[in-house]
């Protein structure tokens, strides 16, 4: 019989500063905030702290962390992983490393023969990006990339593409193929997490604490506050 572990889940890839605790696959607690002034340093031990507190548990209670790996912010990924691995040290808990970009794609719920592609913005017309199927297994590895006319133009032919995150924006203003849906609303939460954390978890895939570091692929610039 499965094992059901309790799971704090740090996602600090983008502006979204998100924690969530997780019983198995259901999320019991979430704090998060999507603040444009990326507040994270501020914020995140705090939104541990309630997470863990709201989930009436104590940090003995919890069977693992699981942190996102990236892409995204190279200060975000910095914060979140140190915070990560200073927990897993001081309460001798195993680490859960999960791609941001597969959670993110955990929101889009498709149909049969339907495509999703998170992109997260990056410099200039690039983004970070990935592609998933009907059944959120990855199809096309993560990758740094220019969009033009000619991306993504492989799925022109799928019923359905999603094209989700902070990169979608610039993607509507090339690509206009009438199969393709934009959302850039769509941000890395830690609550689409806990259903790959858990099944690491039971397949005992762990990192090693000492060693791991984010999946940077290229350093990352957000956008902050626009000048008046």
């Amino acid at each position: 019989m499965p094992v059901m572990a309790r799971i704090l889940n740090l996602e600090t890839a983008t502006t979204n500063c998100s924690v969530c605790v997780s019983d198995g696959n259901t999320v019991i607690a979430l704090k998060e905030n999507n603040a444009v002034d990326y507040s994270h340093s501020e914020q995140l031990h705090i939104f541990i702290r309630d997470a863990v507190e709201e989930a009436s548990l104590s940090f003995s209670d919890l069977d693992a962390i699981a942190v996102s790996k990236g892409p995204g912010s190279y200060t975000g990924l910095r914060i979140g992983v140190s915070a990560a691995k200073g927990l897993c040290f001081s309460l001798d808990l195993p680490l859960i490393s999960v791609p941001t970009l597969q959670s993110m794609a955990l929101q889009i719920r498709p149909e049969k023969g339907e495509v999703i592609i998170p992109v997260l913005d990056a410099r200039r017309m690039e983004v970070y990006a990935s592609v998933f199927n009907e059944n959120h297994e990855e199809i096309r590895e993560t990758r740094a990339e220019i969009i033009d006319e000619t991306s993504f133009s492989t799925y022109t032919a799928t019923q359905k593409v999603h094209i989700i995150g902070s990169g979608a924006k610039k993607c509507e203003e090339i690509l206009n193929y009438p199969n393709f849906h934009f959302d850039a609303a769509i941000v890395p939460s830690a609550k689409e997490m806990a259903t790959i954390a858990h099944q690491k978890y039971q397949a005992k895939k762990f990192e090693d604490v000492a060693y791991f570091e984010p999946f940077y692929l290229k350093d990352f610039v957000l956008q902050g506050k626009k000048k008046p």
